[in-house]
């Protein structure tokens, strides 16, 4: 296990942290920043002195502005003006709203009005979308430009974030300290998220910075951090794990972040910046391990080749001896060279997914957390790694089974620092969540005598038939995944009106280049519609008979997913698209 050559100390908000790095790493890159100049694209290197020099700069600036102990609103694609942001406002006390830049005009400025954000900040890519509701007069007053380019709102003030830096520095030579002298309360709201959700209207979570701050403590004792690393921001920062895990975690341990251009450029990027540590959902490592297998399976020989030293791979690594990266040498040269580190989250994962890649020298942890634990709850150690569980409780957090039945699956319940101040003006919602001190997720899970969390679905998911066996959807949609001509897919309960009873049903999406590479020819919806049933009875075959799944329908289009890449669950929507279309 590498070991922390410069150990951070426990802090409580994002100030001391910020203060701590800049002391600890203060010439070393904190980020490393893109800017296409044409097709020569320029870098900028961020040391951890310059950003701790940007958010004062910023901070002043804005509080001149008298954007003190106000909401902030945060949208725009990853990239350093979006983490300058942030800290920023919450080192300034203010509160920080990230919102989601996928989401549609309507919705944006909605979470905007919801949040009584007095600002906004916004990447250069979102003025457009900015325009169509700015001008409404109960949506923020200042507009704040990541980008240097000219905004001109009627009835709102507008800014750049370097013309604002620029004027700030000014102010600082001044002697204005009303920024750098602000008095963090840890305790006290500082973050407001609106969680994407797969069902039903976004809930606006409140965390303090205390919250945050604990669970980067503790996942820094889990995972093997280290000043020399660096990190590829890949998955949305508005989101939680990203911003936690993939952002200050990585501020807190002194390492380097560069930014995704995107999910298609993902390959490239990783060869561009060579990241130790990236954070992924398992439907984009499961698509890289996809790719690797594919490219194994060009010559039998060569497949079987790699099959053979995958195991010894793995023999040799449970005696001590790791000699990972020399049988893969090609696949860690795909991936950058340095990639050793992958967390995993945000969705369930395939365990021989997450154990070949580990096979071939790349260590996964998979992790389970909900944004209001801020986000991590439990994640797998080095020693004693589980595929197939997301690992024990995090140090400080406690986690119970609650009225678990015979097979000792129940709701899981959370306690902890990093457990949320409450869902922003919703007190109902709140005390539904938060009881004696408990969390209570709304997930069912299971644990062994080692402490371990295994996650069974969603409760509000469940099946419950007629005899009251409870059918888990989840369960029988990561047996899905496994057909090589099934991209994704939902299963769900269907009331059968003529015996009273709830069937088993599935929802999917063909895979229709797998079905041509398989050398099926026919793909009219009925041939399709065949092959897949004959895949989804041998399923079928390794569950109870109350568990199988009775009829399949096709879809032709992908489901609607958030943008951590899960499904919306909205069952309405995906019956009504297979009309006539039924297995």
């Amino acid at each position: 296990m590498k070991q922390h050559i410069i150990k951070a100390k426990p802090v409580d908000n994002f100030k001391q942290l910020i203060n701590q790095s800049v002391k600890l790493f203060g010439d070393k890159e904190a980020f490393i920043a893109k800017k296409k100049n044409g097709d020569a694209p320029e870098y900028r290197h961020i040391t951890y002195i310059e950003l701790k020099n940007e958010i004062d700069s910023l901070g002043t600036a804005l509080a001149n502005l008298g954007l003190v102990d106000v909401p902030i609103a945060l949208v725009g694609e990853n990239r350093y003006e979006w983490c300058l942001g942030y800290l920023t406002v919450t080192c300034g006390g203010n509160v920080v709203v990230p919102i989601d830049k996928e989401l549609k005009a309507e919705e944006i400025a909605n979470l905007i009005k919801r949040s009584e954000a007095k600002a906004i900040i916004f990447s250069g890519k979102m003025t457009k979308v900015i325009e169509e509701f700015a001008k409404q007069s109960d949506i923020a007053e200042y507009l704040i430009c990541m980008d240097d380019m000219e905004i001109d709102i009627e009835g709102k003030k507008c800014y750049t974030i370097s013309q604002l830096i620029q004027e700030g520095q000014k102010l600082l030579d001044e002697g204005d300290t009303r920024y750098v002298d602000v008095e963090i309360d840890s305790n006290k709201v500082s973050v407001l998220l609106f969680t994407s959700g797969t069902t039903g209207i976004p809930k606006g979570v409140m965390l303090s910075q205390k919250n945050i701050c604990f669970n980067i403590e503790s996942v820094t004792q889990c995972l093997e951090y280290d000043y020399r690393d660096s990190a590829l921001s890949i998955l949305p920062l508005h989101h939680t794990y990203e911003c936690t895990c993939g952002f200050l975690v990585m501020m807190y341990n002194g390492c380097r972040v560069a930014f995704c251009d995107g999910i298609r450029y993902i390959a490239k990027n990783i060869n561009e910046y060579k990241p130790s540590i990236i954070m992924l959902v398992p439907l984009i490592l499961e698509g890289v391990h996809s790719k690797i297998l594919k490219k194994a399976r060009e010559k039998t020989a060569k497949y079987l080749a790699f099959k053979a030293l995958l195991f010894i791979s793995g023999v040799l690594y449970s005696l001590g001896i790791d000699i990972r990266k020399k049988f893969f040498k090609t696949v860690h040269e795909s991936l950058g060279g340095n990639l050793r580190l992958v967390i995993a989250g945000a969705a369930a994962m395939s365990p021989k997914i997450s154990h070949d890649i580990q096979r071939m020298g790349i260590n996964v942890r998979q992790g389970y957390g909900l944004t209001e634990c801020s986000p991590i709850v439990c994640v797998n150690r080095e020693t004693d790694v589980n595929n197939a569980s997301v690992g024990p409780a995090m140090p400080g957090v406690e986690i119970k089974i609650n009225n678990p039945n015979e097979d000792g699956v129940g709701e899981i319940l959370v306690k902890g620092k990093n457990v949320m101040l409450g869902y922003y003006k919703d007190p109902e919602a709140t005390a539904e969540v938060l009881r004696d001190g408990w969390f209570y997720t709304g997930d069912l899970g299971r644990m062994d005598k080692k402490g371990r969390l295994y996650i069974c679905g969603r409760i509000k998911n469940i099946i419950v038939t007629k005899t009251g066996k409870n059918i888990y959807p989840e369960e029988l949609e990561e047996k899905i995944k496994h057909i090589p001509y099934v991209l994704e897919s939902i299963v769900w309960g269907y009331d059968n009106k003529d015996d009273g009873d709830t069937e088993v049903h599935a929802t999917v999406v063909p895979n229709y280049e797998a079905i041509k590479e398989a050398g099926f020819d026919d793909t009219t919806p009925d041939a399709v519609k065949a092959l897949i049933w004959n895949e989804i009875k041998k399923v079928n075959k390794t569950v109870p008979v109350h568990k199988a799944i009775k009829e399949v329908h096709i879809r032709e289009e992908e489901f609607e997913k958030t943008t951590t890449r899960k499904i919306k669950r909205y069952v309405e929507k995906f019956i009504k698209s297979d009309k006539g279309n039924v297995g």
